[in-house]
């Protein structure tokens, strides 16, 4: 009985520890180019908090009225949809807007709504765009979410 426990304990963790998925842009002339982007933890946790770190140089401050769009497709069918202010998701993480030229790595945090799809490749959207109308950057990845314990 104990190790079926600490097997599926080990499971468990090892799928909560998985590696983020490669994600690629999705925007033509953003005003940020993106070298590199991640999700932790990965697989997202339904209901948690999910942190996104990027890394890049921008070519224009973000500021105030800047937006964050997330969307999720499964078989080409909306099925997740999350909209933010950025600049009050980047200033809950100790980056508050404007936020300069000369910042290259963010980390945000955010939550995976309850109504996220479980164990199903999401086709995951997530767009920035600046306050000026611009895009930010945009991110694209077949994502995963599960029920964490």
């Amino acid at each position: 009985m104990k190790f079926i426990a600490a097997f599926v304990a080990l499971v468990a963790a090892s799928v909560v520890n998985a590696q983020s998925p490669p994600f690629t842009n999705c925007a033509t002339a953003p005003q940020m180019t993106v070298t590199g982007f991640t999700l932790t933890p990965y697989p997202l946790c339904i209901n948690k908090q999910v942190c996104a770190t990027v890394t890049g140089t921008s070519t224009t401050p973000i500021d105030g009225d800047a937006t964050l769009a997330i969307t999720g497709r499964y078989l080409g069918r909306l099925v997740y949809t999350d909209n933010q202010n950025l600049c009050t998701v980047l200033g809950a993480s100790g980056h508050p807007c404007p936020v300069p030229i000369t910042t290259t790595q963010v980390t945000a945090c955010i939550l995976v709504k309850p109504n996220a799809p479980p164990n199903i490749g999401v086709a995951l959207t997530i767009t920035a765009t600046n306050g000026d109308g611009g895009i930010i950057f945009c991110q694209t990845a077949t994502v995963t979410a599960v029920n964490c314990p």
